[in-house]
């Protein structure tokens, strides 16, 4: 058994909008690097405590371009899972207004140029199912005005749609503040879209909806939002939480990691937005983030995985060396 604690953030410092995968009992996880170059660092985690940086996504002029448009350019919110030993992101170079995929056989590279695609929504995700279609989820702002999540199957072969793209949910409240960053999961017979809501700031929030057929309006969990830390009030040390992706354990049990902010000296953001994690149990066939208490705590009893022990990451570089650090 491990005796460990899980201690948020896993990730400290700027390593906004996680996503997580597990290959086997491997976990690996990108997070979003906006106007950085290389782009995109990937981490790989044996116990979920401890993790080490493999690489970068992004590490090629050809695969990434930049601008410097102070905190809206670059790439935000990408999604990462594997299918049949190929590794997938797709996100959205907002550099370039528009969203790609890239692929790799090894998570540390080299990862392939981008795939360009031909939609203008954000936060692209995407799903595999049980029969081996892939399903992409997007965002798209309809005639109304209002913002929506949608799908449409997509061929990964020729990087293409098939078939209509079809409006699955609008989010927990109606008219919401930013529906986004949507990912798909499939346990007992439902499928389940989470997605973030009400802005990445103090509003933040994870809201979920599910439906047996994949192509039909979801239906929204009464118990909404089922992740935020709006209500504790602004001067709550841990704030911003939201935009969550989950993974399952090959134990059965499930995790979120999710981004975050600490405040400094009651309002000050210096590290931006962390990584955090917090265990994950279902409830009449609904999802339940950190159960018993409803917010991330600092620390959570570790899963039973065997421990890894890292090197500590460095925290001071002289630039002395002939290759940069990874950090």
């Amino acid at each position: 058994m491990n005796q460990e604690q899980l201690k948020n953030p896993i990730l400290p410092g700027f390593n906004p909008d996680p996503s997580i995968c597990r290959v086997e009992d491997d976990f690996y996880l990108v997070t979003s690097s906006f106007s950085m170059f290389p782009g995109i660092p990937i981490f790989h985690s044996k116990d979920l405590i401890n993790w080490k940086q493999i690489g970068h996504v992004l590490d090629r002029q050809s695969q990434l371009h930049v601008t410097a448009d102070n905190i809206v350019a670059g790439i935000m919110a990408p999604t990462l899972r594997y299918n049949k030993g190929t590794f997938y992101v797709i996100t959205s170079n907002f550099s370039s207004k528009e969203n790609f995929i890239v692929t790799a056989t090894d998570p540390s590279g080299p990862w392939s140029d981008p795939y360009w695609l031909k939609d203008d929504g954000i936060d692209p995700s995407l799903f595999f199912d049980d029969d081996g279609k892939v399903y992409y989820t997007g965002t798209a702002r309809e005639a109304s005005g209002e913002q929506v999540i949608w799908i449409s199957e997509f061929d990964l072969q020729n990087m293409c749609f098939i078939g209509e793209k079809k409006t699955i949910w609008g989010g927990a409240l109606k008219n919401c503040a930013s529906p986004e960053a949507p990912h798909l999961y499939k346990k007992d017979g439902y499928y389940y879209l989470v997605i973030a809501e009400g802005g990445t700031e103090h509003f933040h929030a994870v809201t979920v909806a599910r439906s047996t057929s994949i192509f039909e309006y979801f239906e929204s969990h009464k118990g909404n939002p089922i992740m935020t830390h709006r209500h504790f009030g602004k001067d709550y040390p841990i704030c911003n939480v939201g935009h969550v992706d989950l993974v399952e354990l090959e134990s059965g049990e499930w995790y979120a990691v999710m981004l975050g902010s600490r405040l400094v000296d009651g309002h000050h953001k210096n590290l931006g937005r962390e990584t955090f994690i917090a265990p994950v149990t279902w409830e009449d066939h609904w999802p339940v983030i950190s159960p018993g208490t409803g917010r991330i705590e600092r620390s959570y009893p570790a899963p039973d995985l065997p421990t890894s022990v890292l090197q500590p990451m460095t925290t001071r570089d002289d630039f002395n060396e002939e290759k940069l650090g990874m950090e």
